[in-house]
């Protein structure tokens, strides 16, 4: 499929808020990066691309970290042509964690987020999670918080529920979606806290115990989670995958809460 930059849409001079009667915040940063670690989504970077553009007021910057998609997600990205759009393929490197953590060096905004690039994940939520970042320093899309919802299969929202209450108990502090992976949070965040570039989901829980542990603030905003509607998920349901996961999901868990915090 030939595609053009006419593909991709202008932001609107003040993202979506635009036209609004929505009072200015507090803090609103210079510029936001929003990082998308990819793996074969040629059939929704395009549109969460143009949704991030659409929804997050002022400058942005969408940092793509593609693993050598097969399907040649990347070529997609480079045909848009956007100087707004910076992309990282990696040819010999693969890994979520990683890919995130490449995305934060390659970075330059004061507020930094990353979500995942198939549209489970609302772009339309960033203008409310960056607005939280005038009274914390981590904004978290959360599918548990109050007046959110998880829609996916039952038996991954099993799993996730599952996950999410061990964690609770055992790294403490009130979060509900220590696995979210979905987050926006002001740069200084990594003055002192370093995301710890192994694993899949578990690495997420690792970093917002830690932010937690050394004083720093984390809010969760409520949303509701979907399935992809196009493409092929990574982690389809299955009973021996949710063991297997869950297995190493735990030992991160313990391994975090007896990590010592310099």
């Amino acid at each position: 499929m030939a595609v053009s930059t006419a593909e991709l849409e202008p932001a609107p001079a003040t993202g979506v808020d635009a036209g609004s009667d929505r009072p200015e915040p507090r803090w609103r940063p210079a510029l936001t990066s929003i990082i998308l670690a990819t793996y074969n989504e040629r059939e929704n970077i395009c549109e969460t691309i143009n949704g991030i553009f659409r929804s997050v007021p002022g400058e942005v910057e969408v940092i793509v970290v593609d693993d050598d998609s097969p399907d040649q997600t990347w070529k997609l990205v480079e045909a848009l042509n956007d100087d707004r759009i910076k992309l990282i393929r990696r040819v010999s490197t693969r890994g979520l964690a990683s890919a995130f953590n490449r995305g934060i060096i390659e970075s330059r905004g004061d507020a930094v987020g990353w979500m995942d690039a198939d549209m489970c994940m609302p772009p339309d939520l960033l203008p409310v999670m960056i607005d939280r970042l005038a009274d914390h320093d981590v904004a978290v899309g959360s599918r548990y918080a109050p007046g959110a919802r998880d829609d996916r299969h039952w038996l991954r929202v099993l799993a996730s529920r599952c996950i999410n209450r061990f964690a609770g108990l055992v790294l403490g502090y009130g979060i509900r979606d220590y696995d979210s992976g979905f987050v926006v949070l002001r740069r200084t965040v990594f003055d002192r806290v370093s995301l710890i570039p192994t694993g899949y989901g578990a690495y997420f829980m690792e970093f917002l115990y830690t932010c937690r542990r050394k004083g720093l603030t984390v809010c969760e905003v409520p949303y509701v989670f979907r399935d992809r509607t196009r493409g092929v998920s990574k982690s389809a349901p299955s009973l021996l995958k949710f063991l297997w996961t869950g297995l190493g999901y735990v030992t991160r868990v313990l391994v975090a809460r007896l990590r010592r915090i310099d």
